[in-house]
């Protein structure tokens, strides 16, 4: 009741010449709609920073509003969907509307080389991505599970992580030292090791 609300599409956050990219699902309902910046204000959020800051992502380990001075380092974060869905889960009508918001950032980031998806959605989604930018014909191989990565025919690399939601964080389906091997991992990606 006390809170004031974004309430409108989250745009994405970081470093516009960012070699590693943060693709998410979308805004949390009390989280990045309220704040209007991904993942913050929330329990994956809580989750996730503290893990940037210790990979050298982020300025910070905690992210509590779009004022708090966080900065992240060669990493920019987005979504697949731009506002927050129903139940949390998009409709696949939504998932097209906001596709092209998607297309544009990743076109924008000239440095990109490594695509984290942060669970399914994100990580179909950017397949999605590169079949409708003609990168790729098919779905092919790329499938999803934490840890997964692929090397794509442009270079880059698509990494596959759980999503660090509080569902997957409590019940240990994603620990702390899994995720930061994910970051750790694509740090040496970008930097091509």
């Amino acid at each position: 009741m006390d809170w004031v609300y974004w309430g409108r599409p989250v745009p994405s956050f970081g470093d516009p010449q960012a070699r590693v990219l943060l693709l998410g699902l979308a805004p949390g309902a009390h989280g990045s709609n309220r704040t209007g910046r991904p993942f913050t204000g929330d329990g994956s959020g809580d989750f996730l920073y503290p893990v940037l800051y210790e990979a050298g992502f982020a300025s910070q380990p905690r992210a509590t509003s779009r004022d708090d001075g966080m900065k992240l380092y060669d990493a920019q974060i987005t979504s697949v969907v731009r506002c927050a869905p129903p139940d949390n889960k998009p409709l696949p009508e939504e998932l097209v509307n906001c596709s092209s918001y998607l297309d544009e950032e990743i076109a924008a980031l000239p440095r990109l080389r490594v695509i984290v998806c942060l669970g399914k959605i994100a990580f179909d989604g950017y397949v999605a991505h590169l079949i409708r930018t003609r990168q790729i014909e098919k779905r092919g191989g790329l499938q999803f599970g934490h840890g997964v990565e692929y090397q794509l025919q442009d270079g880059r690399w698509l990494l596959g992580s759980y999503h660090p939601s509080l569902q997957n964080t409590n019940t240990g389906k994603l620990t702390k030292v899994m995720f930061l091997k994910i970051f750790t991992r694509a740090r040496a990606l970008a930097e091509g090791k």
